[in-house]
């Protein structure tokens, strides 16, 4: 979405209301995709501070993603503030990476949005808050029943460890 600045660039103190729509594609972060199901709504401003244009604004709306333990597709409310610091690039900012810099008179927010998204996603979304997940020998859905496999199953790769802790528990270990 790109967002004409040009009547506040010359103007300390002046404002752009932000009331809007961004439609975003999707996002994908740690191997996790996020769709956006409708546009996220975007309130907020962008005011000239007198060295660069500040962001401050608010986004909220929905994804579509998967449950983190059983893989079910989910959707979930996102909300999150947004803050940033922008500047033309002609006009020389920040060599440090704080500013966003930004060409001619307009501001693109879908890449801002997007990144700030990406900030403020929740480490894993669940379906339920006591979903059991998936079975680690089968893959059954835990959710709708046990599956039958043994509950004991170990990892092959943690088999020795737990040899040790066996034997340990037994009074045979050291």
């Amino acid at each position: 979405m790109l967002t004409d600045v040009s009547s506040i660039l010359k103007i300390q103190g002046a404002k752009l209301e932000l009331d809007s729509e961004v439609g975003l594609s999707g996002a994908e972060f740690l191997g996790e995709r996020y769709s956006f199901t409708k546009p996220l709504r975007l309130t907020g401003e962008i005011y000239n501070n007198g060295q660069s244009l500040t962001l401050a604004a608010h986004a909220a709306g929905r994804i579509e993603t998967q449950c983190a333990r059983c893989l079910k597709p989910i959707e979930a409310d996102v909300d999150f503030d947004i803050h940033e610091l922008l500047s033309r690039a002609e006009d020389g900012a920040d060599e440090d990476g704080d500013i966003i810099l930004f060409d001619g008179h307009e501001v693109d927010l879908d890449d801002i949005v997007t990144d700030n998204f990406l900030m403020n996603i929740s480490g894993k979304y669940l379906c339920r808050d006591d979903c059991r997940g998936l079975c680690p020998v089968c893959g059954h859905d835990l959710n709708e029943g046990d599956c039958g496999c043994d509950s004991e199953y170990v990892d092959p790769r943690w088999q020795a460890l737990k040899d040790i802790l066996d034997r340990r528990d037994d009074g045979n270990g050291e």
